[in-house]
């Protein structure tokens, strides 16, 4: 029994939203400590992990 297709499009969907999940944890905890770079950095990779998610989505329809 031969696979069809590939799962790439579920993996990296996944890892993307962790990857989101983890950027949005650091701007939360950046900004309650009152440390604005790191809070923009942690807004930055989780925008980013987003977007690429979108794209992975995209791409291996």
């Amino acid at each position: 029994m031969e696979t069809q297709g590939s799962d790439r499009r579920i993996g990296l969907s996944m890892l993307f939203g962790v990857l989101g999940l983890l950027g949005a944890g650091v701007m939360l905890a950046a900004s309650l400590t009152e440390q604005q770079v790191a809070s923009g950095w942690g807004f930055a990779v989780a925008m980013l992990a987003g977007t690429l998610l979108i794209v992975a989505l995209q791409v291996y329809d």
